[in-house]
């Protein structure tokens, strides 16, 4: 049987700051709702602290060496109706992100990296083409 391609993944940068803000805060997931200005990043909350419904996509469950439990990444059903063709890398970058979001105060953010995915990904996921 073919393993469906990971939706998501993390640079190793977002790996390491993904360690040290679970060693200050314990459990953490992300949401991305899709919407203008700080709403189009990742935004990185403890674990349940954003309050996730029908309206919300679990991409994956991302597990990140030295993170005892895997970080939950949820997006908008809206904006997972847009990028569903796409595989999506957290990274991160110098600059203030959200205040809502735990990295703001560290001076860096995390951003979105994206690539379509390949006919052959589309076709293990059971995407339609084009």
């Amino acid at each position: 049987m073919d393993r469906q391609p990971a939706r998501i993944g993390l640079t190793a940068a977002a790996s390491e700051l993904l360690r040290s803000l679970r060693e200050q805060h314990g459990p953490l997931m992300f949401h991305q709702s899709g919407g203008c200005c700080d709403g189009s990043a990742p935004m990185c909350y403890p674990a349940g602290e954003f309050r996730t419904g029908a309206s919300d996509v679990l991409l994956a469950r991302l597990a990140v060496v030295g993170v005892p439990e895997p970080v939950g990444f949820w997006m908008s059903a809206e904006q997972f109706a847009r990028w569903r063709h796409t595989h999506l890398t957290v990274d991160v970058v110098p600059g203030r992100g959200s205040g809502f979001s735990l990295e703001a105060p560290e001076g860096v953010r995390f951003l979105i990296r994206s690539r379509l995915f390949t006919e052959e990904e589309r076709a293990l996921l059971g995407e339609p083409e084009g």
